[in-house]
C-alpha cells in the first residue's frame, strides 16, 4: 500500500468511526425526545429540495444539504449570502466587499478575483451558474430557498463546484393574485424599502415584480474628515413572466437588475504615526500594532467608489414527454465593477497607496436537461454550454510623495534616501516653481479573458428494491480559455511634465555634479509591476482541460423514516492564470470526497436530523499569496500557488418541534483540515493546519404565541459560533493569524440575533424590532500586508457592531 492510499484508508476509517457515532447519537437524542414531546405538537414541515436537478424530500436525499427559507432570511433582516453565513456552519463568506466577495464550504477556498481564476465554490440562481465573484452575491430579491451543498457537486453542478454549492431559488409567478410591501429602518441611517406584486392573466400566465431600495450611512466615522465609512446604497428589480403553452409546456422569463455606488470597505491603519510629514515606523512592528476596533479610521482614497451594475436575462421552457421532461435554461449575464479602495490606512499623502478592480463581464449559459423515469430507473441527462467574455483592469495608484517614501524604504538609492522629498525641499529652497510632491502616478495591469466550458452529465438513481437505491453519475467537461497581460507604461502627466522641464533647464544634471545620483531617467519605470522587458508588451496564453467528474452513492432505507447513505464523488475546477503575473499558469484543481451519512425523522418526536462524516484529498489548490520573500528590496506581489489539502469532518443539521409554536434548530460542523504538501511564500506549510477552525456551530428557536383575534406574536433567536482559527507557519504573513498584544485575528466568534414580530390575525399587517449581533461582538477579521513592506502601513478590517431597527410589513 503506498502513501496516498495509506491516508485515504486512514480518513475513511476516521468516516466511517464518526459515521457509527452519528447514528447511535441521533438515536439516544429521539429516545430521549420520545419521552419529552408532547401530543399535541404539530408535525414538522416538509422541505423539498431540487439538489440533484429532481424534485425531492430533503430526508430522500443523500447529500449533505442545509436549507435556508425565506422565514430565516426575514428573521435575520438578511440583505444578501453574506449576512446569513454566520448560521451555516461550514460556509463561509468574506462580504466585507459585495462586488468582490470570497466563498468557502468546508475549508476550500480562493483568495483570488481575478479573471484568470475561477472559484471553487459554484454559486446558481436558477440553476443558473453566476460567473465571477463580481456577480456572484447579489442582493435578496423574492427568495424562496437557499439551498447550501457541502462537498464536491461536479456530477450535477458542473465545474467550479469542487468544494460545493450555493443555489438560490427565486418565488416564481403564481396563479394567485399576491403583493406585498416592507419598509425597515435602523441604526446608522439604515433605509430598506422593498415590495412585490404578483398578477395572473388569466389562468395559463402570470406577472411577478419585486423591487428594494437598501441604504445605510455607514457604521464606522473618518477621524479626520467626519465622513461616515462602511455606506450602503444599492436598488434592484426583478421581474418574472410564466405562461403555460398548452398542457404540456410552460414557460419562464426572467428578467434580474441591480445596481450598487458606494464608498469602497475603508482600511483601519495599526500603526501609531507622529505628526505630519513623518512617515511610518519602518518595518512595521507587529509588537506595536494598534487594536483596530479602538483605532481611529483615516482613509483618503482619491475617487472613492464601489460600484456595480448588473443584468441578468434567464428563459426556462420545460416540456413534458410522455417518456420523461425537458428543461431548456438560456441565460445572459452582464455586470461592470469598480472597486477603488484605500490600501495604507492613513490620510498622509506621504504614506498614500490604493487599487482598483474595474472589471466587465458578460456570460452565455444553454442547457438542456432530460430527466424521467424508467422502471426502477430515476434518470437525469444533459448538455451545456458556458462562454464568457470579460476585461478586467487592475490599478494601482500612488502619490509622488508616497513613491518616494516607498522608494526611500527598499532603499533604492543604495539607503535611505527620500529622493523625491530631497529634490523638492530643494526647489522649494531656491524658489524654482516646481514641485516634485502632489503628482498622482498610476500602474495598470490589463486582462481580456475568453473562457467556453463544454459538457455532457448523467445521474441515474437505480431503485433496487423498496429499501436500496444506487446511484451512479458522471460529467464530462472541457474547458478552454484565452487569456492576455497587458501592463501598459505608468501615467503621472503632471509629473512627467515637471521632469522634463527640469531635465531641459539643467537641474538633474547640476544635481549629479554636486554628487546626488539622481536623473530623471530613474522615475521613469514602474515602481508596483515592474515587470522590465514586458512592460507595454502584451502577452498572452491559451489552454485547455478535459475532465471526467463520477459520482457514486448508496443508500439504504433503515426504515421508512431512517435512511443512511455513503458516497465517492469527485469535484473539479479549470486551471487558469494569474492576472496580475505575466504569463504565469497553474494546471486544474481536483477534489475526491468520501462520505458517510444518515437522515432520519422520528414523526412522534417531531425531530428530524442529518448528518454526515466525509473525509477529501485536495490536489493543486489553487491559492493566492502576498510574495513578501523580497521584502525591503522590492514590491511584493500576489502570487498563485498551488498545494495539496486533507481534511476530515462531521456536519451536522437538527430541527425539533416540540410543542405546537415552538421549533428548535441545532446545526453544527467539525472539520481538521491540513496541508499534505505545501510551500507557501519559501516556507514548508505540509502537515500545518490551513487555518480552519475545528468547530462552526450555529443555533436558535422561536416560539409563536398564538393571541386570537390579536393575531400571532413571535419570538425568535439565532446564535452562531465559530471557533479559533488554527495558525500555520505562514498564517501571519498572510494576515490570517495575525499575531500582536492588543489583538487577535483569529479568535473565536460569537453572534447572537433576536427578533420579536406581531403579524395581524388576517396575515395583513407585520410590525417587528430586531437585533443583529445585539451583544455587539466585533473581531478583527483580517490584516492586510500589501503595503506593509513597502510603505510600512498594514492595516486590518473589522466585523459589524450591534445593528438594531425596526420594520413594517404589509401583505394581500
Amino acid at each position: 500500500m503506498n502513501l496516498h492510499q495509506r491516508e485515504l484508508a486512514i480518513g475513511l476509517r476516521r468516516a466511517l468511526l464518526a459515521s457509527c457515532l452519528l447514528s447511535a447519537a441521533g438515536s439516544a437524542l429521539a429516545q430521549q425526545a420520545t419521552a419529552e414531546a408532547q401530543d399535541d405538537a404539530a408535525t414538522l414541515d416538509t422541505v423539498t429540495v431540487t439538489a440533484q436537478s429532481r424534485q425531492q424530500e430533503l430526508k430522500d436525499v443523500p447529500i449533505a444539504i442545509q436549507v435556508v427559507n425565506g422565514e430565516t432570511i426575514d428573521r435575520v433582516a438578511a440583505n444578501d449570502i453574506g449576512d446569513l453565513a454566520d448560521f451555516v456552519p461550514g460556509l463561509v463568506v468574506s462580504d466585507g466587499s459585495p462586488t468582490q466577495p470570497r466563498y468557502a464550504i468546508r475549508g476550500i477556498s480562493v483568495g483570488d478575483f481575478g479573471i484568470g481564476t475561477d472559484p471553487p465554490v459554484g454559486v446558481y440562481i436558477d440553476g443558473v451558474y453566476s460567473a465571477r465573484t463580481g456577480g456572484a452575491m447579489l442582493a435578496f430579491n423574492d427568495i424562496e430557498r437557499i439551498e447550501v451543498l457541502k462537498g464536491p457537486q461536479g456530477t450535477l453542478f458542473g465545474r467550479n463546484s469542487a468544494a460545493g454549492a450555493v443555489s438560490l431559488i427565486t418565488n416564481k409567478p403564481g396563479s394567485a393574485f399576491e403583493a406585498n410591501a416592507r419598509l425597515r429602518f435602523g441604526e446608522d441611517g439604515r433605509e430598506y424599502l422593498s415590495g412585490l406584486v404578483n398578477i395572473p392573466f388569466g389562468d395559463r400566465h402570470a406577472l411577478r415584480f419585486s423591487a428594494l431600495s437598501n441604504h445605510s450611512d455607514g457604521w464606522l466615522t473618518d477621524a479626520g474628515s467626519g465622513a461616515k465609512l462602511n455606506p450602503e446604497d444599492s436598488w434592484a428589480t426583478r421581474a418574472a413572466w410564466r405562461s403555460e403553452l398548452g398542457d404540456a409546456t410552460t414557460l419562464n422569463l426572467s428578467w434580474d437588475h441591480e445596481s450598487i455606488n458606494q464608498k469602497a470597505r475603508p482600511a483601519i491603519g495599526l500603526v501609531a504615526l507622529d505628526p505630519y510629514p513623518s512617515v511610518a515606523p519602518y518595518p512595521a512592528d507587529p509588537a506595536t500594532y494598534l487594536n483596530p476596533l479602538d483605532a481611529p479610521v483615516y482613509n483618503d482614497v482619491i475617487g472613492n467608489e464601489e460600484s456595480r451594475n448588473f443584468n441578468g436575462v434567464t428563459l426556462q421552457v420545460t416540456h413534458d414527454f410522455s417518456w420523461g421532461t425537458l428543461l431548456s435554461t438560456t441565460a445572459l449575464r452582464d455586470f461592470d465593477t469598480v472597486n477603488r479602495e484605500d490600501e495604507d490606512g492613513s490620510n498622509r499623502p506621504n504614506l498614500y497607496f490604493d487599487t482598483a478592480n474595474i472589471e466587465s463581464n458578460r456570460s452565455y449559459y444553454q442547457e438542456f436537461k432530460f430527466n424521467g423515469v424508467a422502471g426502477s430507473f430515476d434518470w437525469v441527462a444533459g448538455v451545456s454550454w458556458f462562454k464568457e467574455e470579460a476585461d478586467q483592469t487592475s490599478d494601482t495608484r500612488l502619490l509622488t510623495d508616497s513613491l518616494g517614501t516607498g522608494m526611500s524604504n527598499l532603499q533604492m538609492l543604495g539607503g535611505p534616501i527620500d529622493a523625491i522629498a530631497l529634490i523638492d525641499q530643494i526647489l522649494q529652497g531656491q524658489g524654482i516653481p516646481f514641485t516634485m510632491l502632489g503628482h498622482t502616478w498610476t500602474e495598470s495591469m490589463i486582462n481580456q479573458g475568453d473562457a467556453q466550458a463544454l459538457a455532457a452529465f448523467g445521474d441515474v438513481i437505480w431503485h433496487v428494491n423498496d429499501r436500496l437505491n444506487l446511484t451512479f453519475g458522471l460529467r464530462l467537461t472541457h474547458d478552454r480559455k484565452e487569456f492576455s497581460w497587458y501592463n501598459g507604461p505608468r501615467e503621472a502627466e503632471t509629473f512627467d511634465y515637471t521632469l522634463a522641464a527640469l531635465d531641459q533647464a539643467g537641474f538633474f544634471a547640476l544635481l549629479q555634479s554636486m554628487g546626488l545620483p539622481v536623473a530623471a531617467e530613474m522615475f521613469q519605470e514602474d515602481f508596483v509591476f515592474a515587470f522590465g522587458e514586458l512592460e507595454g508588451v502584451k502577452v498572452g496564453k491559451k489552454d485547455s482541460w478535459t475532465d471526467i467528474s463520477p459520482r457514486f452513492v448508496i443508500d439504504y432505507a433503515l426504515s421508512d423514516d431512517t435512511m443512511v447513505f455513503a458516497s465517492l464523488a469527485k469535484g473539479y475546477k479549470a486551471g487558469g492564470y494569474n492576472s496580475v503575473q505575466p504569463l504565469s499558469y497553474f494546471d486544474n484543481e481536483e477534489v475526491w470526497n468520501a462520505e458517510f451519512g444518515i437522515k432520519t425523522v422520528f414523526p412522534e418526536q417531531k425531530l428530524s436530523l442529518n448528518a454526515s462524516t466525509y473525509y477529501y484529498i485536495y490536489k493543486d489548490r489553487q491559492s493566492i499569496y502576498l510574495d513578501t520573500s523580497t521584502a525591503g528590496s522590492a514590491v511584493p506581489r500576489y502570487l498563485i500557488d498551488t498545494s495539496d489539502l486533507q481534511a476530515w469532518g462531521v456536519d451536522l443539521d437538527m430541527h425539533w418541534r416540540p410543542v405546537q409554536g415552538l421549533d428548535l434548530n441545532l446545526s453544527g460542523a467539525f472539520i481538521d483540515s491540513t496541508y499534505k504538501d505545501a510551500m507557501i511564500n519559501g516556507t514548508d506549510v505540509s502537515g500545518d493546519p490551513t487555518g480552519e477552525p475545528y468547530l462552526s456551530l450555529s443555533l436558535g428557536g422561536s416560539y409563536t404565541f398564538n393571541l386570537g383575534d390579536a393575531g400571532d406574536l413571535s419570538l425568535s433567536l439565532l446564535h452562531a459560533y465559530r471557533g479559533k482559527g488554527r495558525c500555520n507557519a505562514e498564517s501571519q504573513t498572510q494576515g490570517s493569524c495575525q499575531s500582536s498584544p492588543n489583538f487577535n485575528v483569529n479568535e473565536a466568534q460569537n453572534r447572537t440575533d433576536v427578533r420579536v414580530q406581531w403579524t395581524s390575525a388576517d396575515g395583513v399587517w407585520g410590525l417587528g424590532v430586531y437585533g443583529n449581533n445585539v451583544f455587539d461582538k466585533q473581531y478583527v477579521t483580517g490584516v492586510n500586508n500589501i503595503s506593509a513592506s513597502v510603505l510600512g502601513t498594514p492595516f486590518a478590517s473589522i466585523s459589524a457592531p450591534r445593528q438594531l431597527g425596526a420594520e413594517l410589513s404589509v401583505s394581500f
